[in-house]
């Protein structure tokens, strides 16, 4: 039966609170026939849930099932449109389209649009204390007691603020999101969520109350302790529109009539942590039950016109853990191990006399002597303090802070306490988990693992660099060279599509881009560090590539054109060489562990690594002109191109063809980003080979270099030398880090050395998630999923089984569904499952097939809907093949390889199957 599911709507289920004009559409299509394709669609939108009557009824021939434009009667704001999809779609076998049911219906639910829809007023408290030893202001509280008079039939709530806010209405927590609005630049855009309330309104007596703490807006932000990055002000912006049964309506604003209200957050830093004194509970609620004057609130100004509507998925509670241990240290200290590095904040509780002082210092790891260890956290506190009211079991979390730890030293508490008391609370950016990679070898399951966690505690809210210490910002070299791999596991596409608004915001009027998004590190550099670089600004051209690759995004190359445009032009009129970027101050590959003692700076040019990537960064701006139907762009940027690579050649290769920076890093993006001229490619592939021989058949590149190394290996046919490197479990490697326990990935190789020391306390983050961007080689070589069309249109399944596995499993939800490679190796017999999701098509590339001609007549019975060759086949040939009983499958060399195309459906193959034949390193190949 065909059936339509998993409505989208902007890559949301069921949003509210949208700001775009023209919310994009999408669906996945469920049927028990293969080879299944959309080829028409019809839309319906109303106002109703019984689509009675129709606002819009839109048909297409079109097999279009992702991201399809709203295009009825123009959106009003806070209004509710529900939609639903049929199709007709023909599968194998079908003479005539088969026509589905209308699938369940979905809704989108407007913000307030228009700068006019605005009745409240910005508000804050008329003074502040100062926190004595944090210089920190304390979050104010403010609050506002209405009646309802009515039968109420809808209420929604729009709130953002300047800092961080938390609502309660009638007591209860309003919403499920956390560190509202989230990290833009305030200075232009500033988040607005939206939040129904109808059921927790009550009639009659209500009361509303915000609390409003520095945040990002004016707390410390980047190692030089700098506050106040955006303004000195926090204030809260709130509108409730309480719609009755009866057809009136009214609103609640913000305005001076708010009461201020105590508050028992004493101080709450993002760096530094909290300190809440719960015996002034009893004095807010003495309060809210007391008839006495209360201070009123001010009135401040900031502009409306800066709020929009909240474009990513809000950070919320994600996961809880239970700790795995309370021990003493040798120094005699109670500390509590959580088993796992996270981010977010210890809930408690605890039984205590009034006014006990309880201190949680948060911390990564130990060290050698198995003390608690925090000296990487730099000046960051990452600190609570909990003062008791006495009052029986208090139960405690922190509200404006979060920290990055896997122990925490306790002081203060009663002997009385427990494992039990104490739960870990994971925060991140509410990203829908896509991804599944699994495999035979326990040690690779846990470096996937490291790879998510470090996802899952620097995706909160923006792509930062670690979470614990002094720093904490959106580093855009880390982003870029992550965003494959984040796009695997999480679905992060309205997550960069709000940070990549941000990052156009804050590129300079000469097209630089800074080093972090939103930018907080205005001048704090010397000479032209406070500018850009390399890579790190190549963000804002590779990470709307990435995303438009990974969910068929045009819209994201659209909004971010000019940006992507005016990067490459920076580069272009930098120096006296059009074609060379070879002028200011590069990283290169940074932390690379081929640089001299004492550096941060990799051994690999700094300026051929600047003008590997403006070629890069320039050939996919012309791709990007040319979806876009920019032809003269296309045009010109194509012929930059060109220019650039003849450049590159003549600069860096010698005439004998070696490449003037001899090193690991300098080979691979040579390759990776085709700088390479023909009749060197074989040279340089052999002379990276030759490299990791000589480091013992290990890595030593940085940021840049990592990212492909082992891509670039296995794309020239020494995937066997990619394998040594991921399955090394000393030092440097990926395992390394494993063997030592980690669980997430680390800033650096040897953040813990081989005797237990530890890397300087400058710069040695054990959460920073950057070196986990060989998740795209393991995805797309063990499990074998590539994208060949954007948004896996059409999707490449081809995996390459390393030796010592003896099963992988693949799994990604693409936006047409569910896409994955199930392989086991079972006595020299491959088994092997496919599922390729309907309206799409794969091509699938069977590894180490030992008897063709029998498989290839095996397949034919079995799957005789299968028509497709191979992609490469010369077009004269094409025509002449049928099924793959007529030779649609092709031996491919050595390897043993063979490779045909399919439509949607599931596919298992069983055969007799040989090891991929393993040539020496130091081999020729062809």
């Amino acid at each position: 039966m065909l059936k339509v599911k998993a409505l989208r709507c902007e890559h949301l289920n069921n949003p509210m609170g949208l700001g775009c004009l023209q919310p994009r559409l999408s669906w996945q299509i469920e049927s028990e026939k293969m080879y299944v394709s959309q080829k028409r669609f019809q839309l319906q939108v109303s106002l109703n849930s019984t689509f009675e009557p129709l606002l819009w009824n839109h048909f297409s021939y079109s097999d279009q099932s992702i991201l399809f434009p709203y295009e009825g009667p123009p959106l009003e704001s806070g209004q509710r449109y529900y939609y639903r999809v049929k199709v007709w779609a023909q599968g194998a076998g079908d003479s005539e389209p088969e026509e589905s049911e209308w699938s369940e219906s979905g809704y989108w639910e407007m913000g307030l649009l228009h700068e006019q829809d605005w009745k409240a007023q910005w508000i804050t408290v008329k003074e502040r204390s100062i926190h004595e030893q944090f210089q920190t202001r304390a979050p104010f509280a403010a609050s506002k007691c209405f009646s309802v008079e009515g039968k109420v039939k809808k209420a929604v709530i729009y709130a953002t603020s300047l800092g961080l806010y938390e609502l309660e209405l009638n007591g209860q927590r309003v919403g499920d999101a956390y560190f509202t609005p989230g990290w833009t630049d305030y200075n232009d855009r500033v988040q607005v969520q939206a939040y129904d309330v109808t059921s927790t309104l009550r009639e009659q007596h209500n009361r509303i109350t915000a609390t409003v703490g520095e945040g990002w807006y004016s707390g410390y932000l980047g190692w030089q302790k700098r506050k106040d990055t955006y303004g000195n002000t926090n204030a809260l912006l709130f509108q409730m529109k309480i719609s009755y049964e009866d057809g009136r309506s009214e609103v609640i604003c913000s305005d001076s009539s708010w009461e201020e209200a105590s508050c028992a957050i004493l101080m709450s830093d993002i760096y530094n942590g909290e300190i809440y004194d719960a015996r002034l509970e009893q004095q807010q609620a003495a309060e809210h039950s007391s008839l006495t004057e209360q201070k009123m609130m001010q009135v401040v100004s900031f502009p409306l016109s800066h709020l929009i509507a909240q474009e990513n998925e809000p950070v919320r509670v994600m996961n809880r853990l239970k700790p795995v241990e309370l021990i003493r240290t040798p120094k005699g200290e109670l500390v509590l191990n959580l088993g796992q590095n996270m981010v977010g904040w210890l809930e408690f509780k605890v039984e205590a006399p009034e006014g006990t002082v309880l201190n949680l210092v948060h911390g990564e790891v130990l060290d050698q002597q198995g003390n608690f260890y925090r000296d990487n956290i730099r000046d960051a506190a990452q600190q609570i303090t909990y003062i008791c009211s006495g009052k029986g079991t208090e139960i405690f979390r922190p509200h404006f802070t979060f920290q990055g730890f896997q122990y925490v030293k306790l002081e203060g508490f009663p002997d009385s306490i427990a494992i039990e008391d104490f739960t870990g609370v994971v925060l991140h950016s509410d990203m829908e988990p896509v991804g599944l990679f699994e495999t035979s070898d326990p040690k690779l399951n846990q470096l996937q693992h490291n790879i998510v966690w470090g996802q899952k505690g620097n995706f909160l809210d923006v792509p930062t660099d670690c979470p614990q210490r002094d720093e904490r910002l959106g580093w855009t070299g880390d982003a870029q060279i992550f965003a494959r791999t984040a796009s695997f596991n999480m679905n992060a596409a309205s997550f960069f599509r709000k940070w990549l608004k941000d990052l156009a915001y804050n590129q300079l009027e000469n097209g630089a881009v800074p080093f972090v998004v939103p930018d907080v590190l205005k001048g704090t550099f010397a000479d032209n560090m406070d500018k850009t670089t390399a890579a790190w600004g190549d963000a804002a051209v590779i990470c709307p590539w990435t995303i438009y690759q990974c969910y068929g995004d045009k819209q994201i190359l659209a909004q971010q054109y000019d940006s992507m445009k005016a990067w490459v032009d920076y580069i272009r009129a930098q120096g006296n060489e059009e074609y060379l970027w070879d002028t200011g101050l590069q990283l290169g590959d940074w932390l690379a562990l081929d640089s001299e003692e004492g550096s941060y700076f990799g051994a690999t040019d700094g300026t051929l690594v600047a003008t590997a990537y403006f070629a890069y960064s320039t050939h996919i701006l012309a791709q990007t002109a040319k979806l876009l139907n920019r032809y003269t762009d296309y045009n010109i940027y194509k012929s930059l191109h060109e220019g650039i690579k003849a450049a590159f050649a003549n600069r860096y290769f010698d005439d004998a063809g070696k490449l003037t920076s001899n090193t690991q890093t300098a080979q691979v993006v040579a390759l990776h980003f085709g700088l390479v001229p023909e009749k060197y490619k074989k040279q340089v592939i052999q002379e990276l080979v030759s490299l990791i021989e000589k480091n013992d058949m290990h890595l030593d590149t940085g940021f840049v270099g990592t990212p492909y190394l082992c891509l670039v290996l296995s794309d020239n046919g020494y995937t066997d030398v990619a394998y040594k490197i991921l399955f090394q479990n000393d030092y440097p490697s990926w395992l390394y880090q494993v063997e030592r326990g980690a669980t997430t990935m680390w800033e650096h190789w040897d953040s813990i050395k081989v005797d237990g020391s530890f890397w300087s306390t400058d710069m040695n983050s054990f959460n920073h998630y950057s070196y986990g961007s060989v998740g795209d080689f393991m995805y797309q070589n063990i499990a074998g999923i590539d994208v060949l069309e954007a948004g896996y249109k059409k999707s490449r399944l081809a995996p390459k089984p390393p030796a010592n596995l003896t099963s992988a499993r693949g799994k990604l939800e693409t936006p047409y569904g569910a896409l994955e490679v199930h392989w086991k190796i079972v006595n020299e017999e491959m088994q092997m499952t496919v599922l390729v999701p309907h309206n799409t098509t794969a091509k699938i590339t069977l590894p180490g097939v030992m008897e063709p001609d029998a498989l290839q007549q095996t397949i034919a019975t079995q799957y005789p809907s299968i028509q497709y060759p191979p992609d490469n086949v010369p077009q004269e040939l094409a025509g002449k093949l049928g099924s793959i009983g007529e030779q649609a499958i092709f031996q491919r060399g050595e390897d043993h390889e063979m490779t045909f195309t399919v439509g949607s459906g599931q596919y298992a193959f069983q055969y007799r199957y040989c090891q991929a034949t393993q040539v020496p390193a130091h081999a020729t190949r062809g």
